[in-house]
C-alpha cells in the first residue's frame, strides 16, 4: 500500500510540474511575443492592392454561430453574395468566427472554413478572420439560434467567448486549442490575408436584458485574455500579420500610448498592422484618427465604418482611405437576419418599418441595391466599372 501511495504522489508531482512548466512557457511566450518589424509589415503591405470590402455575414445568418454550424451553413447563399461583393470590386472580407464552433465540431468547422475560403478565392476575395468578440449578447449558446427581433439592430449577435469563460481566468486555457487550431490550420494559407484576434475587447453590452449579464470589471478580464490570445497566435507564428483594432476614446490620445487605457495601449503596441473603427459623422474626425495612427509608422486598416444616418457614407469615407491606401472595410453587405439596416437607436426606440436611411448594408436579399447611385460610386472608386 505504501508503495502504491508513493507512486501516486510521484505521478501527481510530475503532473503538477508539467502544468507549472506549461504555464511558465505560456507566460514567457506571451511576455516575449513581439510584433513584426515595421519593415516586414510594409514589405507585406506593399504587395497588396487597395483593400476594400465588408464585414461579411450571409443574409440567412443572425450571428456567427448560425453562419458556421453544420445545420445552417448556407453555401448557396454565401456563394451568391460573394459574387455580388466581387461585382462591386471588393477584394477583402472580415469574417467572424466563434470558439464554441471549435468545441462543437473542430474538424467539421475547419472543413466549412475551407469551403468558405474556396468560394471566396473563386471571386478573388481574401479573408480576415476575427477570432474573438466582446460585443452584444454575453451568453452565447450552440444549437438553434433565436429569430431576429423585428426592426431591432443586430438583435442576435453573440460575444466570443462570452461572460462565463471571460470572467473565469482558470477557463481561459479552454480557448488555446481553438486559437492555435484555427490559426495553425491556415497559417500558410494564401487565402487568409490577416488575423483580427479580438474585436472591441471590453466593450460592454448596454441593451436591456444584456447589461445585467455582463462581466464586472470587464476591461481587466479582457486584457488578461487578450494577452494570452496574442501569445498563442505568436506561438503558431502564421505567415499572416495580426491586428486588434482601437475603437473608442479621445481621438487626440490615439497617437499617444501614454494617454491610452492599458488595453488600448496593448492592442496598438502588439499589432503588426494598426486597425481601427471609424463611424464618425464628421470627416475631419476620420482624418484626425488617420493622422494620429500614422505616428506608429505601420500600415492602417479600417475594419469598420458606415453609419449613413450621421453622414458616414461610402461617398464621404472611401476617398479619404483611398488617398492613403488605407484598407476600407464597411459593416454589412446584404440586408438579412442581422437587421443592421436599422440604426443603433433601434435598441431603445420603436421602428415599425424599414428606415428611409439605411444604417449599414448595401444590397437587398435579391441583390438589388439600397441605392443605385451609391453602388455606382463604389464600383467607380474600386475600378470595377472600368
Amino acid at each position: 500500500m505504501k508503495r502504491v501511495l508513493l507512486m501516486i504522489l510521484a505521478i501527481l508531482a510530475i503532473t503538477c510540474k508539467d502544468v507549472k512548466n506549461k504555464e511558465t512557457r505560456s507566460e514567457e511566450t506571451t511576455k516575449n511575443a513581439k510584433p513584426w518589424s515595421k519593415q516586414k509589415t510594409w514589405d507585406w503591405y506593399s504587395e497588396q492592392p487597395w483593400l476594400v470590402g465588408a464585414n461579411f455575414n450571409p443574409s440567412t445568418s443572425i450571428n456567427q454561430l448560425e453562419f458556421w454550424q453544420e445545420d445552417t451553413f448556407d453555401s448557396e447563399t454565401i456563394n451568391r453574395e460573394l459574387k455580388w461583393s466581387a461585382d462591386l470590386g471588393m477584394n477583402l472580407h472580415r469574417v467572424y468566427l466563434h470558439n464554441l464552433l471549435w468545441k462543437q465540431d473542430s474538424v467539421g468547422f475547419l472543413d466549412r472554413l475551407d469551403t468558405y475560403l474556396s468560394l471566396a478565392e473563386a471571386y478573388y476575395i481574401k479573408t480576415m478572420f476575427v477570432l474573438l468578440d466582446d460585443v452584444w449578447h454575453p451568453i452565447p449558446k450552440l444549437g438553434k439560434q433565436p429569430e431576429p427581433i423585428p426592426h431591432v439592430h443586430n438583435s442576435g449577435w453573440v460575444q466570443a467567448p462570452g461572460a462565463e469563460i471571460l470572467a473565469d481566468t482558470t477557463r481561459h486555457q479552454e480557448l488555446e486549442s481553438y486559437i492555435k487550431g484555427v490559426t495553425g490550420h491556415f497559417a500558410n494559407d494564401e487565402r487568409v490575408l490577416l488575423w483580427d484576434v479580438y474585436n472591441e475587447p471590453d466593450n460592454v453590452a448596454g441593451q436591456p436584458g444584456r447589461r445585467e449579464l455582463e462581466v464586472k470589471d470587464k476591461q481587466k478580464y479582457s486584457l488578461i485574455l487578450l494577452k494570452k490570445v496574442i501569445g498563442w497566435v505568436r506561438e503558431v507564428n502564421p505567415k499572416q500579420p495580426l491586428t486588434c483594432g482601437i475603437w473608442r476614446g479621445n481621438i487626440d490620445d490615439w497617437g499617444n500610448p501614454g494617454n491610452l487605457p492599458e488595453i488600448d495601449k496593448y492592442m496598438i503596441e502588439n499589432s503588426d498592422v494598426i486597425s481601427f473603427h471609424a463611424y464618425d459623422g464628421k470627416m475631419n474626425d476620420v482624418r484626425r484618427k488617420i493622422t494620429e495612427l500614422k505616428k506608429y509608422g505601420r500600415p492602417l486598416v479600417c475594419t469598420e465604418y458606415l453609419a449613413r444616418g450621421v453622414g458616414n457614407t461610402f461617398e464621404a469615407v472611401m476617398p479619404i482611405f483611398k488617398k492613403d491606401k488605407i484598407a476600407a472595410i464597411n459593416w454589412g453587405f446584404v440586408s438579412g437576419k442581422s437587421n443592421t439596416i436599422y440604426p443603433w437607436k433601434s435598441w431603445d426606440s420603436t421602428f415599425t418599418s424599414e428606415p428611409k436611411t439605411w444604417h449599414h448594408d448595401i444590397l437587398r436579399k435579391d441583390g438589388t441595391p439600397y441605392s443605385s447611385e451609391e453602388v455606382g460610386f463604389i464600383q467607380k472608386i474600386t475600378g470595377k466599372s472600368q
